[in-house]
């Protein structure tokens, strides 16, 4: 006779008992739940685990955790302290919440994230105790999704589908009916957006909206990466129909109504490769002993008018993105490359800043307004360059300079045409004028405490097919110089003149650092050797300028300015003025570049209002412009870093048989980070893969150290490297570590 098989009684502890009741009982605060309710919603229905529950409901109700509404009946005791704040994910779905209430981040472990995903906002609960030195917390509440839509990979079952999503901040698939699939193939990269999140479901329910195409494929992971931030790849054809029947005529009728610079000697100065001009600089030496020189702006405004369905889509936009390989523009191109570009030899509307300045590069007077000009030459800033440095002789301290020793040349090398020109000597005379003004005001700008930033930017030579076939260093010459200081002047007058009249505005703030941020600097570029001055406002700005200087050429140069840049607050938009500490300004705003960027045509419109003489805009409407501005300029960052490193991992692509020097710029416990010389790429080298020794982390060192060999790997030191595995997918380059650099 067979023995009937009995179930044996669990006796396993129930793991984080305390945390989950109270998770269940935070989520629906306003009801009670009784101990077979929460077995239910654990999972279990054995006598241990019952009981197990039961013991805890007694011990928290000791505690004043939970109340006992009624007989066997609990509720979560509602305290004050539920806060809100925004989602930052880790790995293996832990995360943290970023709160104002909060000095340091609440950590969250999985088990408590209740479906929450990176850059929610919610509501969560912070437990008194701390953990391991961390405030913990739990997420009972979310307000408002970040995002609905993700990029993926595609997994096709026989009637459903997975997608994986390629952010590693997106911790959980996304399942898929089969016929919400779009047709795509197995292993496509796929947008897809998330619908709902059953109460039981591991995973939510989305469908897909877009196919993308393979992945690894050029356009694929360029179109993958705008549709990641919700960034736009082409116009609506409403909106195209719409911006192509504007009359983009210059009339007599409009000329009128503007002041007439056509006359004065114009020009712009911009990048070889620049499809647009949306500002143009004139100059003119007056009978006094003055200057009068005048910035001009494209007057998108004209075109742009409030309510139009081309004024809604360059809102949204906010912006234009600029990816390795392409610029996806804020307006249609009848308007960016043509009505709106300042091109040489045609009339264009202009809103214009116009100064009279002394020797001193001192503004004596100033005048905003409409105007209608001519521009009569277009220079790359190479040209403008040469005419600087084959004049560096030249004392320009008057206006009495000689007009036939200056050299007007233009070698071919530098010429946007290829061949050797002479530019008239009436431009040469303007641009070397306004560069000696420049150095002027970039000078006391400096004293006055402006951090001096001139970060190198990497750029690819590219083949007809968007191939990187090099990699060069964009840095910044006198001639860029000059052209910054002008837009600064302009922008900062604008807005000071609004300003000083108390009327809502767009300002361009610029917060002073984080006292924290500095001291973790200073713990870093003190491994280089140098020292940072914390003891006020000024003599961290000096010494912030010291250290940049400083490094100028170093191996631990393009390390130590990216980290002083990650030290700076944030610049954003917002009607509140607080100044730009970065540029040592009180007044600030954005009014020179409004065919890439919403808030300057917001800028020329409130401008145009006061001048007009109307009252005050609301301040309120503005602000939430201003707010959505600011988060569409960090989604187009975002979008242009990761182009750059898709396009860095492809560079290296064809480089895997070779050695490379770099600099270690990041230490943690899983890897070194490394940078390489000659081409700013960075890719990591796992832990696992140093098996020469055992190496452990030295936070205090930021070094890997090997625990027989004593070897130290240390922020800033030179290793050679190879690569190892390049992925265009992921976006990640690994390397295999040769050894330090004994060269």
């Amino acid at each position: 006779m067979t023995r009937k098989k009995t179930r044996k009684p669990s006796h396993n502890k129930i793991s984080n008992l305390t945390d989950t009741i109270l998770s269940i009982l935070k989520k629906d605060r306003n009801q009670a739940f009784n101990y077979k309710q929460i077995a239910s919603k654990l999972g279990v229905n054995d006598a241990s685990s019952r009981n197990q529950i039961i013991k805890k409901l007694q011990e928290l109700k000791v505690k004043q955790e939970v109340e006992e509404v009624e007989r066997g009946k609990f509720k979560a005791l509602v305290s004050t302290e539920y806060h809100t704040g925004r989602v930052d994910m880790a790995s293996r779905g832990s995360g943290y919440i970023i709160s104002d209430d909060f000095e340091d981040d609440i950590y969250i472990a999985s088990n408590n994230m209740n479906k929450a995903l990176h850059g929610d906002e919610v509501e969560f609960y912070a437990y008194k105790r701390l953990k391991q030195g961390k405030r913990e917390g739990e997420i009972t509440q979310i307000i408002k999704r970040a995002k609905s839509d993700y990029v993926g990979v595609i997994q096709l079952h026989n009637n459903y589908a997975f997608v994986v999503a390629d952010s590693n901040k997106m911790y959980t698939d996304i399942f898929v009916p089969i016929n919400k699939t779009m047709n795509a193939k197995d292993g496509d990269k796929v947008l897809v957006s998330l619908e709902e999140w059953p109460e039981k479901a591991d995973s939510p329910n989305g469908k897909i909206i877009e196919v993308l195409g393979r992945p690894g494929e050029h356009n694929t992971e360029i179109h993958a990466i705008l549709a990641e931030y919700g960034l736009p790849l082409e116009f609506p054809k409403e909106v195209e129909d719409f911006a192509n029947k504007i009359d983009t005529a210059i009339t007599q009728e409009e000329i009128a109504k503007r002041r007439d610079m056509r006359k004065d000697l114009t020009f712009t100065i911009d990048p070889k490769d620049a499809k647009d001009f949306d500002d143009a600089l004139s100059f003119e030496v007056l009978d006094n002993g003055l200057y009068e020189i005048g910035i001009h702006i494209a007057d998108v405004s004209h075109y742009l008018q409030p309510g139009t369905i081309l004024d809604e889509e360059a809102y949204e936009r906010a912006t234009s993105v600029y990816l390795v390989d392409r610029v996806v523009p804020m307006l249609p191109e009848v308007l960016s490359n043509n009505a709106c570009s300042l091109r040489p030899n045609e009339e264009k509307y202009t809103f214009s800043a116009v100064f009279k300045m002394n020797e001193k590069a001192e503004v004596v007077d100033e005048w905003f307004g409409r105007t209608v000009t001519y521009s009569d030459a277009r220079f790359a800033y190479e040209e403008a360059q040469a005419i600087i440095e084959e004049n560096a002789d030249l004392n320009m301290s008057s206006n009495t300079v000689d007009m036939s020793k200056i050299d007007t040349t233009i070698p071919a090398e530098v010429a946007i045409s290829g061949k050797q020109y002479n530019t008239t000597p009436e431009i040469a005379f303007a641009t070397l004028k306004m560069d000696a003004f420049a150095k002027k005001m970039r000078s006391k700008r400096m004293s006055s405490g402006a951090i001096s930033f001139d970060k190198v930017e990497v750029k690819f030579d590219l083949d007809k097919d968007a191939n990187p076939i090099g990699v060069f260093f964009k840095s910044s010459k006198d001639a860029n110089k000059m052209i910054e200081e002008f837009m600064l002047l302009a922008n900062r007058k604008v807005s000071e003149f609004v300003g000083k009249q108390k009327k809502t505005f767009i300002y361009r703030v610029h917060d002073e650092p984080d006292d924290s941020k500095l001291e973790a600097l200073q713990n870093v570029v003190s491994r280089f050797g140098y020292k940072l001055n914390l003891k006020d406002k000024k003599s961290v700005s000096s010494s912030l300028n010291n250290l940049l200087s400083e490094v100028v050429g170093k191996k631990e140069q393009n390390l130590v300015d990216t980290l002083t840049i990650r030290t700076m607050s944030k610049a954003e938009y917002t009607t509140h003025n607080i100044g730009h500490y970065g540029l040592a300004f009180d007044y600030y705003s954005h009014f020179t570049s409004p065919i890439r960027r919403y808030p300057d045509i917001m800028a020329h419109r409130l401008l145009q209002m006061y001048l007009d003489g109307e009252k005050s805009a609301n301040a309120d409407i503005y602000e939430e412009k201003c707010n959505h501005s600011s988060n569409m300029e960090n989604l187009a960052t975002k979008a242009e870093r990761d182009s750059i490193k898709y396009m860095q991992i492809r560079f290296m692509e064809d480089h895997k048989n070779e050695d490379f020097v770099g600099v270690i710029s990041g230490v943690t416990d899983w890897g070194l980070y490394i940078e390489i010389i000659e081409n700013k790429c960075e890719g990591m080298v796992s832990v696992r893969d140093m098996k020469d020794d055992h190496y452990q982390f030295d936070q205090d060192h930021y070094a890997l150290i090997g625990n027989k060999n004593k070897i130290m790997y240390q922020l800033g030191d030179e290793v050679i490297v190879k690569v190892k595995n390049t992925d265009l997918v992921k976006k990640h380059l690994d390397f295999y570590l040769v050894g330090k650099n004994e060269a």
